[in-house]
């Protein structure tokens, strides 16, 4: 079966290992997770299940969100997310996952949501370089050519432009476990 939880990134340190060899380390605050909702093949399509992290306010919750937790008897989530599972025959709702489902070694992916950094311009977003600061030049920080002139007469798609710099979902794959707590 596959292995799932969720968590909370805490911060970052650095460890020791046999040899003496530092290893940086993230460290985060994993489940308890609680099963919200198990999805089959007979009934879904696809096996899954719904797991639920964190607590939350009834007054920060929609009422759809609230529906789905009175329908399963459980305390309401901030976070709600699906994995996908091999086989489901021995999970049921309101079963808890916690971080001693992973063990030193082994190899998982993380998903988190990467720092948000508003609207940034092409220097910052795109690692373009700067105009000439001189007193003749008339670009400094700007993102310089759009392209050619009436053919075709439009900026290309994927042109690199000022724009939302940040907060995208960002996933690492094969990171190894250093500890369990």
């Amino acid at each position: 079966m596959k292995k799932a939880i969720i968590g909370k990134k805490v911060g970052m340190t650095q460890i020791f290992d046999e040899s003496g060899k530092v290893i940086p380390v993230t460290v985060i605050e994993a489940g308890p997770c609680v099963v919200a909702q198990v999805k089959s093949n007979e009934t879904d399509g696809y096996n899954a299940v719904q797991l639920g992290f964190g607590d939350v306010k009834e007054s920060k919750v929609n009422k759809p969100v609230k529906g789905h937790f009175a329908k399963s008897k459980l305390a309401l989530k901030k976070h709600l997310r699906e994995f996908r599972m091999d086989s489901v025959e021995d999970v049921k709702v309101g079963d808890e996952f916690k971080a001693d489902v992973f063990v030193k070694g082994d190899k998982v992916d993380i998903q988190g949501t990467s720092k948000g950094k508003g609207f940034q311009g092409v220097i910052k977003r795109h690692g373009q370089s700067r105009g000439p600061m001189g007193h003749g030049s008339m670009y400094h920080r700007r993102p310089g050519s759009m392209g050619s002139t009436s053919t075709p007469g439009r900026v290309f798609k994927g042109k690199r432009l000022p724009g939302h710099m940040g907060a995208n979902t960002i996933t690492i794959q094969n990171l190894e476990v250093v500890a369990v707590d």
